[in-house]
């Protein structure tokens, strides 16, 4: 019988969150104003919401010039959404630095470990309770705290994983590899 290895296992990116900083102040009101696509209501929200359609993100723009990109599928489409921004406020007059940094602050992946329901249960027990947390009465997935990366990950009986807190895409496929790793070491995949 052939034992299935990690690579196997698909992952899908979900949601890519990153931050920059222009470091300028910026005039949301006129922002907002000037940009048909832009919601600025300040009782509900201090920033804009700026969406790009191609890629989807949405960009949270703030007066301090601090810009959270999310809804991103990948760290390029972060990188592209944010140059349309850019390219925006340049349009307007605000000047943009060229050479800006982009902080990856979190990546949420999904992956499937196979076709057959998995028991959380024997899971939890198996995994060691230290770093699980299973209450199916409160939340119907497992939550598994990894450190080496430093992401959580949520099992669900379906088979399906969900991975959270990443700072790179390595860091959803290292921890696919370790889950499955042990799953299969005792004996639950």
């Amino acid at each position: 019988m052939e034992e299935d290895t990690p690579q196997k296992y698909s992952i899908k990116i979900e949601n890519v969150v990153a931050s920059t900083n222009i470091q300028q102040e910026i005039d949301l009101k006129k922002f907002a104003s000037s940009v048909e696509d832009a919601e600025y209501d300040r009782e509900r929200f201090p920033g804009i919401v700026y969406r790009t359609k191609d890629p989807k993100v949405a960009a949270l723009i703030f007066k301090s010039g601090k810009i959270v990109c999310t809804g991103a599928k990948s760290v390029a489409d972060v990188h592209t959404g944010l140059e349309k921004v850019f390219d925006k406020m340049r349009s307007m007059g605000i000047d943009v630095i060229r050479d800006y940094d982009v902080k990856v602050q979190n990546i949420v992946a999904t992956a499937v470990l196979g076709t057959h329901l998995i028991d959380l249960n024997a899971i939890a027990v198996g995994l060691g309770l230290e770093n699980v947390e299973y209450e199916p009465e409160m939340f119907p997935g497992l939550v598994y705290r990894l450190t080496d990366p430093k992401v959580v990950v949520l099992i669900f009986g379906s088979a399906k994983i969900v991975i959270t807190g990443g700072k790179s895409i390595d860091d959803a496929t290292v921890a696919v590899e370790k889950i499955v790793a042990e799953l299969q070491s005792i004996g639950l995949l």
